[in-house]
């Protein structure tokens, strides 16, 4: 099997529709609309998804409603390879589902660690501040992250529109999760062109980019991520469902990879864009014709470049070699 490893994926996003059903009956959630007529969540564009997104999170409101989440999503991409992954969480989320931060984590936390002693998958959590929420609310994300450690939460991030407000807005709360010795990546360059790529660089100092894929629009961006090794979280399932590009061969993946920047393969909000880990690696490898090799690179290149203990990164670098030798 292909071992894989995932570094960009949110929560609520990883939500199957089975669960998400089932837990509106318990929860007496109106889910009216909220799926097409195969089960699959229904949605036509930008906005509407993120009102489907919004609408499929509201039904997780107890700490054992996101271990069932983590569970599953960590479960799910352990049976098609996958050996390593974090995932996004959101205290705004867990606000809206009247939990405490604490409470939060500790639910997904309880759903990865049983994925992990059924199956090896290790996971890791990425605390996002929303970006469309404005400073204060990034700065209250981060601020909670500080407050209430947990060993499996490892990085901050920034997530939401990006076309909204400027980076140096958030450069107070990245600053404190640096000076806390967290890992710090931000979405930028999907709806964003590239000037949003270069400005989390310059104002958030972060080693990993969220999507990134417009960079392709500025050589001497793309010059300098290939200089300061700048680790791309690329999402082409996405990317794709969402109208960026028409097609995995015309994708920009490849053109980013053969410039000397390192991409990572990720799947975003897999079930919303019908797709999956599995899927994003083997279909973008197909479409750009890549071997064996190069996809064993993407797994390496996500291993280095996760937010993890350095033992977790030594062992799983191991089982990747011994899985797939050079």
């Amino acid at each position: 099997m292909r071992l894989t490893a995932e570094l960009h994926c949110h929560i609520e996003g990883a939500a199957p529709p089975q669960l998400v059903r089932r837990l509106a009956i318990r929860r007496g959630v109106n889910t009216e609309g909220l799926f097409n007529a195969n089960g699959s969540y229904a949605w036509s564009d930008f906005t509407s998804f993120l009102s489907a997104y919004d609408r499929a999170a509201a039904v997780f409101r107890e700490p054992e409603d996101y271990a069932a989440l983590a569970h599953a999503h960590y479960a799910g991409a352990a049976r098609e390879g996958m050996i390593y992954g974090e995932v996004f969480i959101s205290p705004d989320h867990a606000a809206s589902a009247g939990l405490s931060f604490a409470t939060y984590v500790e639910g997904i936390a309880a759903g990865m660690e049983q994925a992990r002693d059924e199956t090896g998958v290790e996971g890791r959590m990425i605390v996002v501040g929303v970006r469309h929420l404005g400073r204060e609310a990034v700065t209250r994300a981060a601020k909670a992250m500080i407050a209430h450690p947990h060993p499996l939460v490892t990085g901050f991030g920034l997530a939401g529109d990006e076309r909204q407000g400027m980076a140096t807005d958030f450069a107070h709360a990245f600053a404190i999760a640096r000076e806390a010795g967290y890992g710090l990546t931000a979405h930028a360059g999907e709806f964003g062109g590239p000037e949003s790529v270069r400005d989390v660089l310059d104002h958030l100092r972060v080693t990993r980019i969220g999507h990134g894929v417009r960079a392709v629009e500025d050589a001497d961006l793309m010059r300098r991520m290939a200089e300061e090794k700048v680790v791309l979280e690329v999402c082409p399932g996405s990317n794709i469902a969402l109208g960026l590009y028409p097609d995995r061969a015309t994708h920009p993946v490849g053109r980013l990879r053969r410039a000397g920047i390192p991409v990572t393969i990720n799947s975003d909000d897999p079930p919303f864009f019908a797709t999956t880990l599995g899927r994003d690696y083997d279909e973008t490898a197909l479409a750009q014709h890549w071997d064996a090799a190069a996809v064993t690179d993407l797994t390496r290149t996500a291993l280095r470049a996760a937010f993890c203990d350095e033992e977790t990164r030594v062992r799983l670098l191991a089982r990747l070699d011994e899985t797939h030798p050079s």
